[in-house]
């Protein structure tokens, strides 16, 4: 029954270990392959099921690989974040409102970041906050 526990983690951080193993990958794996990365106990069916879920959301493309698929993701991890992002803001009639909230929320870094970014200047590492990289993930955030 070990590989119960793992089988009932949250499907988002199921996609999350799956996503970072694609992401650390140097081209598209095959459900074994990504399991092999993970170094995880879960069934090949549960990380093919993940994949085809990843797949139907357009958060991963797929190529033939003998009987089966290769997977690569479409964005990176900010690229995905960020439609993450613009999909919330479009769930609400609203923007105006979300996105001024958004705003108020953020820390003096983040917002001198975003004026910079609105303002058409180039983000230099030193406008971040401690531990986000140049793609604006956090750093060591992948897997690898």
């Amino acid at each position: 029954m070990g590989d119960e526990s793992a089988e009932r983690r949250p499907a988002g951080e199921l996609e999350a270990g799956v996503l970072a193993a694609l992401w650390a990958a140097e081209g598209p794996l095959t459900p074994g392959q990504v399991q092999g990365a993970l170094g995880t106990r879960l069934a090949r069916t549960t990380i093919t099921t993940i994949l085809s879920r990843l797949y139907e959301k357009g958060t991963v493309t797929r190529v033939r690989a003998g009987r089966g698929y290769a997977y690569t993701p479409t964005e990176d991890a900010p690229g995905l974040t960020a439609r993450r992002m613009h999909s919330e803001l479009a769930k609400d009639e609203d923007r105006s409102a979300v996105l001024a909230r958004f705003v108020s929320q953020l820390n003096d870094e983040d917002e001198r970041l975003l004026r910079s970014l609105l303002d058409g200047g180039e983000a230099r590492a030193d406008d971040r906050p401690d531990g986000v990289d140049s793609l604006g993930g956090q750093d060591g955030g992948r897997a690898g």
